[in-house]
């Protein structure tokens, strides 16, 4: 809820956050970067989406960034089941490449920023969306 979320903050927060969300609606492109080593990513994903519906941003282009590769632990990530129960089953970082890339509508790109592992990859999907923006702004 972010609303209950903003009421919470100090007043100059407040303003900043309404600034960065006046900026996401202007936007061309969101790079939505999530930290990937945290256990519970997915939670946080699926608050920034709620927060882009909310705001009605949800149309917006975003390109998925997983970064910190270099740190995650598989043990710290559990499959579950179709029928969502858990599975004792640590999900390998090829194992979530795997289920991200055939779940998000966005693409995907996993990195390490701090390693500068799969950099180059971030680099040129930013070029392909940029190139292809300006054939359409032309």
């Amino acid at each position: 809820d972010t609303v209950g979320f903003i009421r919470k903050l100090p007043h100059m927060l407040v303003e900043s956050f309404k600034s960065t969300l006046d900026e996401v609606r202007e936007a061309d492109l969101l790079l939505h970067v999530v930290d990937i080593s945290h256990p519970n990513f997915e939670e946080h994903i699926q608050v920034v989406k709620d927060t882009l519906r909310e705001i009605k941003a949800e149309h917006k282009p975003v390109l998925m960034v997983m970064n910190k590769i270099d740190l995650y632990k598989a043990e710290d990530h559990i499959s579950y089941a179709e029928n969502d129960e858990e599975v004792d089953t640590p999900v390998s970082l090829s194992q979530l490449k795997n289920t991200w890339m055939a779940k998000e509508n966005a693409p995907v790109v996993f990195i390490s920023a701090s390693q500068k592992n799969n950099v180059e990859e971030l680099r040129d999907k930013l070029i392909t969306f940029v190139k292809a923006l300006g054939s359409f702004n032309t």
